[in-house]
């Protein structure tokens, strides 16, 4: 009888706790796994000035080979939770990694423009494995004292991940290329798969359920919209996530263009400021163990509504710095809501992660596109207003979301 059968019969758990070899490979592992997830799903962004030049397309367009991932990718994480019912969380994650390495690979190789996003596409289909999945796989594994922590881990690897990502596609593309530096990415990419592959301790709280029941799910995704706290928290990652993609896409075409004229790597330096993301995701989530969560999400979010506002500046250290409190800010936001949902969710923690992560990358691909249209009318500041709006949404989410949360408490 395997120990997932075991533990479903008896109703013990056999958590992974600090200070132990699984919970530091487990650790490590995840880490991997965002990094490379945000890596590959993120190396475009610094070319999208490129891409426009290149295939003769707008901004609009060009933040296609983005937002067509990202929204791909939204779709793929709801039927990714059900499968990995099926087949296992580390399975699926496994494969959804090396398989977004080969499309990035691929991706090298695209000989026009509607390829290249089909492609791109596809990628966002097989990582919808990883980001729900990986989620669930902590909730269900790690000690609830010490989940806040190694979720901002997991967390810290997705901003490692975007930033490398941006950092070395912009520096690789200055040099050699951008179908050179697609190539390198997407080799690193594989790497960071076989190494999560290799350290990845299997599940032991998971229970494999063979076949796939659509009453089962239907009712396990219904059931997460009817807890009054969590839709609210969905409603975060859907308004902060599509702020945070908003500045990142726009900002490369302001810093290109004159006063400014920053080249590839240049522009591609900037994004490590993900570094302040990485310790703030982390530090966000101890302090969510030890003095509360919301209060900590709340602050996350004033702070990426202070770094947007920032921006508006027009000297270049003002707009830098802006990013820098921005991404701050969004990180230990995006720590603590996902760590919430896992907390908050009763029973079916997968369900309610994939919905978490649905609501994070459709606000990626929608708002991250429909915000082209103030940026082409209006220009930075119409992009700065749009996303304090939907910043002011997020917070208010969150204040509702804390109020329900306590009256079920």
């Amino acid at each position: 009888m395997s120990p997932p059968a075991q533990t479903a019969k008896t109703g013990e758990k056999h958590y992974l706790t600090r200070r132990t070899a699984a919970y530091r490979r487990a650790s490590l592992a995840l880490f991997l796994s965002g990094f490379s997830t945000f890596s590959l799903l993120y190396c475009v962004q610094p070319l999208l000035p490129v891409f426009s030049q290149e295939f003769s397309v707008s901004p609009a367009e060009s933040s296609l080979s983005l937002s067509l991932s990202t929204g791909s990718l939204a779709v793929a994480i709801i039927c990714a939770a059900a499968v990995s019912e099926g087949i296992g969380r580390r399975s699926l994650m496994s494969i959804s990694l090396l398989g977004a390495a080969l499309l990035t690979i691929a991706t090298a190789f695209a000989p026009d423009w509607h390829l290249l996003l089909v492609i791109r596409a596809l990628q966002g289909l097989v990582l919808g494995g990883v980001p729900a999945v990986a989620m669930a796989y902590l909730a269900e594994e790690i000690d609830p004292r010490g989940l806040g922590a190694t979720m901002g881990l997991y967390v810290g690897g997705t901003a490692f991940g975007g930033m490398s990502g941006r950092v070395l596609t912009g520096i690789f593309a200055e040099y050699f290329g951008w179908r050179p530096a697609l190539f390198l990415v997407g080799a690193i990419g594989l790497a960071a798969a076989i190494g999560f592959i290799a350290l990845l301790p299997p599940s032991r709280n998971f229970v494999r359920r063979p076949g796939f029941d659509p009453r089962f799910h239907a009712k396990a995704w219904l059931g997460h919209l009817k807890n009054p706290a969590l839709p609210f928290l969905f409603a975060i990652a859907f308004l902060a996530m599509g702020s945070f993609v908003t500045i990142y896409n726009y900002a490369g075409f302001r810093l290109v263009a004159p006063p400014y004229g920053l080249n590839q790597t240049e522009l591609g330096l900037i994004f490590t400021v993900y570094l302040f993301g990485i310790g703030a995701a982390s530090t966000g989530g101890l302090l969510g163990d030890r003095i509360g969560h919301f209060p900590v999400l709340l602050f996350g979010l004033a702070l990426t509504a202070a770094g947007s506002a920032l921006t508006l500046f027009a000297s270049l250290p003002s707009i830098i710095l802006g990013i820098i409190v921005l991404t701050t800010g969004f990180f230990m936001s995006h720590s603590i809501a996902s760590g919430l949902v896992g907390k908050l969710a009763l029973g079916n923690k997968g369900h309610a992660s994939s919905i978490y992560m649905l609501a994070y990358y459709v606000g990626s691909s929608l708002i991250g596109s429909a915000s082209g249209w103030f940026w082409a009318v209006e220009g930075w500041a119409a992009v700065v207003v749009f996303t304090l709006a939907m910043l002011a949404l997020a917070f208010m989410s969150a204040c509702v979301a804390h109020h329900f949360a306590r009256r079920k408490a």
